[in-house]
C-alpha cells in the first residue's frame, strides 16, 4: 500500500514570489499578543463562520526513528553545522529525498 502524501515543493524562486505577493504584515502580526491575534481572526469575514469539524480528523503519529552511528566525512559535518542549529534533521532530510528519488514509483 502506498502512502499517500499531500507535500508540495517549491522552488527558492517560487517562494521569494509567494512571499512578495502576501499581503499579511508580518511585522504587525508578530507584535500582537495571542488575545490580539484571536480577536483580528474573529473580526476578519474570510474567517469568520469557519468552524473546523473534527468528525473525521484521524490521529497520524510520527514514525519511530532508530538511533544509529554513522561515521561522517569532516567536510560533510562541517558543512551541515554550518548552516546552523538543526544541522541533523536537515541530513536526514538529504537523504530522505534522495531515497525518494531512486524509489521506484508506483504507476
Amino acid at each position: 500500500m502506498k502512502k499517500e502524501t499531500h507535500i508540495k515543493t517549491y522552488s527558492a524562486a517560487e517562494l521569494k514570489a509567494h512571499s512578495r505577493s502576501s499581503r499579511t504584515d508580518l511585522n504587525k502580526v508578530d507584535a500582537m499578543t495571542d488575545a490580539q491575534l484571536e480577536q483580528a481572526i474573529a473580526q476578519d469575514e474570510g474567517e469568520r463562520d469557519l468552524r473546523p469539524d473534527w468528525t473525521r480528523a484521524t490521529l497520524v503519529l510520527a514514525e519511530p526513528k532508530q538511533s544509529v552511528h554513522l561515521r561522517l566525512e569532516q567536510e560533510i559535518l562541517d558543512y551541515f553545522k554550518s548552516q546552523g542549529k538543526g544541522h541533523i534533521s536537515r541530513m536526514q532530510a538529504v537523504l530522505k529525498a534522495y531515497v525518494n528519488a531512486h524509489r521506484p514509483h508506483a504507476k
